[in-house]
């Protein structure tokens, strides 16, 4: 089936592609990449086929850095454009759905999520974040969570036991900091990518469905 494309020359721009999903749930929401990466990471593609599957509509994206450069990492002061890109997705979602809006996104487009939503409660109803990147490899006194005690956002983490952005135990500890209902799905011996080729097609319907299962959760 092909994934509608979809382009608007607005400020921030808006570059993705939009999964219809076969039975709508009415619920919404917007994915996007890390900092080595496109919205046409592996990854996201069977993660927003996954989602669309259970009826979320998904608007899969580029990050501003992304569309002003095709290859390359943010610079440090694109930071807070990119937020503005993820907060214009959500508000061309919200045209287009009436149910409840989620944000979310892999490594680098996950932590600006996250720190979107804790600058902005209102703004979803939840996060999906794929290999939250809790500090750079090898330097783990370099935390990334200044904005967790700001949390208010349920949040559903998903992590690979062997991702060097982070130990399993490590971001244990770290989610302890979050005030928001908050769950940890862990992939054994997964890496920063999350997939491999023997977890296409199975993994990424587990974590959907366990995506929605702590959604439906009431919170403690």
């Amino acid at each position: 089936m092909s994934i509608p494309f979809v382009e608007l020359k607005s400020e921030p721009p808006i570059r993705g592609f939009l999964h219809e999903p076969p039975q709508p749930s009415r619920n919404a929401i917007v994915l996007t990449h890390g900092a080595g990466a496109d919205c046409q990471s592996q990854l996201l593609v069977e993660i927003s086929d996954a989602l669309a599957l259970s009826g979320f509509t998904v608007l899969r994206f580029d990050l501003p850095f992304r569309v002003a450069r095709p290859h390359g990492p943010p610079s440090p002061g694109s930071a807070i454009r990119d937020r503005d890109g993820l907060r214009h997705a959500v508000a061309v979602m919200r045209d287009k759905t009436k149910g409840r809006m989620f944000m979310g996104g892999h490594s680098y487009g996950g932590r600006q999520a996250s720190m979107l939503a804790s600058e902005e409660p209102q703004l979803v109803d939840g996060l999906l974040l794929l290999s939250y990147p809790l500090h750079p490899p090898r330097k783990p006194n370099e935390l990334r969570t200044g904005h967790f005690p700001k949390l208010a956002t349920p949040t559903f983490f998903v992590h690979g036991t062997r991702d060097p952005f982070g130990t399993t135990a490590e971001m244990k500890s770290a989610l302890e900091l979050i005030p928001a209902s908050h769950a940890l799905f862990e992939v054994p011996s997964a890496g920063h990518e999350i997939l491999s080729k023997r977890a296409v097609g199975e993994l990424p319907v587990q974590i959907v469905n366990c995506f929605e299962a702590f959604l439906k959760t009431p919170p403690k």
